[in-house]
């Protein structure tokens, strides 16, 4: 069985009442809601927690991690977790990056790109997630 992490809201219950009541965005005042639930005196386990709060043990998870990371900023921050690719290794985004600055062999779209990814590497990657990658990494547009 796996070991929580320990979970600690530092704010105060006013605290959180008062910057819950200053939200205009559902998504920050659910969160903070949350938060009011597990601060409320009464002992109150995780699995009751999200009950209480309508979202699932996992998101409560993922936003326990946020909150541990960052407090109540890194909680209510709509940035998206980035993390290192995990599809596009480093062998395949140097091949990317050498044929899209070939003069002689350049890509002719995304689908291109991803039928010469699942030639080359075999690897099967979805057109969206290519041509985001892409976009975002080789600047191609």
């Amino acid at each position: 069985m796996s070991k929580r992490k320990a979970f600690k809201v530092v704010e105060s219950l006013e605290e959180i009442k008062k910057l819950r009541s200053k939200q205009f965005l559902l998504y920050k005042a659910r969160r903070l809601l949350w938060l009011q639930v597990l601060k409320e005196p009464n002992k109150i386990t995780r699995e009751r927690s999200s009950k209480k709060s309508g979202i699932s043990l996992r998101t409560q998870e993922r936003w326990i991690e946020r909150y541990n990371s960052g407090g109540i900023e890194g909680l209510l921050n709509d940035a998206p977790n980035l993390k290192k690719s995990k599809i596009i290794t480093q062998e395949i985004h140097q091949g990317l990056s050498k044929r899209v600055n070939s003069s002689d062999n350049p890509f002719l779209g995304y689908w291109d790109a991803k039928d010469w990814i699942l030639s080359e590497y075999g690897v099967d990657i979805t057109y969206h997630w290519i041509r985001a990658y892409l976009i975002k990494h080789l600047r191609l547009n």
